[in-house]
């Protein structure tokens, strides 16, 4: 048996595994589009947060103030951050604002896009920490969204806008971690698996994005409906 034949076999077997598949390549799973969109993201989240930290040390000043984003009952910025969802790390006597973690963990996200836009192969440990991270990030700010909604119901403009950069920051940095970094992948081959590389190449991550963004913005309509404009 010739090499070459030999060869065609391998591939044909590691593509019957589902292991093998062509390499995410253009523009839109390059480095420069995934970071970049990532890192907008993480520089509204961080300006944000930046805002949110400002009101609660205005409240903290003058406790029977009205915030600028107090529009009505359902739009109140007021309304949210005096309640006990915005403080919930407690330590020593003291509570901290859910604003300022927010400062510290987009800073270390537009960093990181920062990193990812000078086209750094970083290690597997720390692009699998960094995906877990904005996981743990996105799962935080729904948890915090959906008080707001279903046990508050009262809805903080600044917050929303928090809530979704940090949807789209996730979208951009998944995409990130198998278009660029590679993972998760074969340490053997390098290659990731063909299902997650098909579901990036045809572009059924565009499909799911908007579908997911969607599904956020029916849910806040349907929920309050016609309060949000109420006077």
């Amino acid at each position: 048996m010739t090499r070459n034949a030999t060869n065609d076999q391998d591939q044909a077997a590691a593509a019957n595994s589902g292991t093998t598949s062509a390499p995410l390549t253009g523009w839109r799973h390059s480095a420069t589009w995934t970071y970049l969109i990532m890192l907008l993201a993480s520089v509204v989240a961080l300006g944000t947060s930046f805002i949110l930290s400002a009101e609660t040390l205005q409240l903290a000043r003058h406790p029977d103030a009205q915030l600028g984003c107090d529009v009505n009952s359902v739009i109140s910025c007021t309304t949210v951050a005096q309640s006990w969802q915005a403080e919930i790390i407690k330590f020593g006597g003291l509570s901290y604002p859910n604003a300022f973690f927010g400062i510290a963990a987009e800073s270390v996200f537009v960093t990181i896009a920062v990193i990812g836009l000078t086209r750094v192969r970083v290690p597997r440990w720390f692009a699998a920490c960094t995906w877990f991270g904005g996981l743990a990030a996105l799962a935080y700010s729904y948890w915090l969204s959906t008080q707001s909604l279903f046990v508050i119901h009262a809805l903080c403009p600044w917050c929303l806008t928090l809530m979704f950069s940090t949807t789209i920051q996730f979208m951009a940095l998944s995409h990130a971690t198998v278009a660029v970094q590679a993972l998760p992948s074969s340490k053997a081959t390098g290659e990731i698996p063909a299902g997650l590389n098909k579901y990036y190449r045809l572009n059924f991550d565009l499909m799911i994005d908007v579908l997911w963004i969607v599904a956020i913005v029916a849910l806040i309509f349907v929920t309050e409906g016609a309060a949000l404009f109420a006077a």
